[in-house]
């Protein structure tokens, strides 16, 4: 029934599509790979990157499409999934009815289509969000926190595939810039600083604290801001953001009744032979060893939770949630999308170290939900 009702409005010719291309087996890519293809971003080869990106496309949005249909304890029916499940339904569409693309005219065209997606996705996590929110509102969440596994399973699938389309479509319309900035091909900068990164995302997330609280902590960052190696700058943004306006606002709210200086939160980057690895450390509390199975699931916040109908969005190519409890969870999925991990380790009563891993080689595959 799920299925019939979410192809209401769509042909049944596109229902049978759909699941014809979700049986598809999908094709990853890897950082290195997406590197050097980039660097010689002639006719040829963007020719070769939208014929890709015409077969492989459908294959992931089917996917999801068929996921949606079929979540568990109704969520497939919150007006929100709704919402997103017709995004995916629309986008599927368009590629599908794309012709061959056989010239150079042809992949323009693609990509100017393929970017109108990546706009009308560009909601989908709070979107999302507010579908979990409405279904949490539903349930006794405390009691039946066990039971919501398969909705955590399945937010990281999508939310990792989701990585992954935007990453491929952000890369192909990225090489069709006439004047990248040196080192850049597509989203990859491959002279990117970790410590400058690092220094841009603090202060931006400062900025939020500032305007939230009236006030915010130092900010201290240790590393060598002259060391770079291959990644996207977007995605480290992105986590460290959101891993130090936690801390920031776990501090803030820890010496707000403190006649104590605020200690600073501290930044470490270090260059390992492996992996690129980023310290956050603030003394903000720490979070109850009770509370620690649960902050990288969608459903758990340290936050308190807001208003169903308010959320507040970042979206720079990715977003970042608050009070929501996503920020974590998928800022530890934007570090394994490329081989790397985020470990969080708390001491409740000080504070909390968060380690972000990089993998500097570059060679791993996507992970293909």
């Amino acid at each position: 029934m799920a299925a019939k009702n979410a192809m209401e409005g769509f042909t049944k010719a596109v229902a049978d599509d759909v699941r014809k291309w979700g049986a598809m087996k999908q094709t990853g890519v890897s950082l290195r790979y997406m590197r050097e293809f980039g660097s010689r971003p002639t006719d040829r080869n963007l020719l070769l990157s939208a014929q890709f990106l015409r077969k492989e496309l459908p294959i992931r949005i089917a996917r999801r499409v068929i996921e949606l249909e079929n979540l568990p304890f109704g969520l497939s029916q919150k007006p929100a999934v709704l919402k997103v499940r017709d995004w995916y339904l629309e986008s599927f569409r368009d590629v599908r009815s794309f012709g061959k693309i056989k010239d150079k005219h042809d992949e323009l065209a693609f990509t100017e289509m393929i970017k109108m997606i990546k706009v009308r996705h560009n909601h989908v996590v709070p979107t999302m969000a507010l579908g979990v929110q409405q279904l949490k509102k539903d349930l006794n969440v405390s009691a039946a926190f066990k039971d919501l596994e398969e909705i955590h399973q399945f937010l990281d699938r999508f939310y990792m595939s989701r990585i992954g389309i935007r990453v491929l479509i952000g890369q192909h319309v990225g090489l069709h810039d006439p004047s990248p900035e040196p080192g850049c091909v597509g989203l990859i900068n491959t002279r990117m600083s970790p410590v400058q990164v690092a220094r841009a995302a603090s202060e931006d997330a400062r900025g939020i604290c500032l305007r939230e609280y009236g006030s915010t902590p130092e900010i201290n960052i240790y590393g060598d801001p002259d060391f770079t190696f291959p990644y996207v700058p977007l995605h480290l943004h992105l986590m460290v953001f959101e891993l130090v306006k936690n801390s920031l606002r776990a501090v803030q709210e820890h010496f707000a009744d403190s006649d104590k200086d605020v200690p600073p939160v501290k930044i470490i980057v270090a260059d390992g032979a492996e992996d690129v690895a980023i310290k956050i450390s603030d003394e903000g509390g720490g979070i109850p060893r009770s509370g620690l199975p649960k902050i990288f699931t969608y459903l758990y916040s340290t936050a308190k939770d807001p208003p169903i109908e308010n959320y507040s969005i970042r979206e720079r190519g990715g977003v970042v949630m608050a009070g929501y409890g996503f920020g974590l969870p998928i800022s530890r999925l934007y570090a394994k999308y490329f081989g790397g991990d985020l470990q969080i380790i708390s001491m409740e009563g000080y504070g909390t170290d968060a380690y972000l891993h990089l993998s500097r080689l570059g060679d791993s595959q996507e992970p293909l939900p």
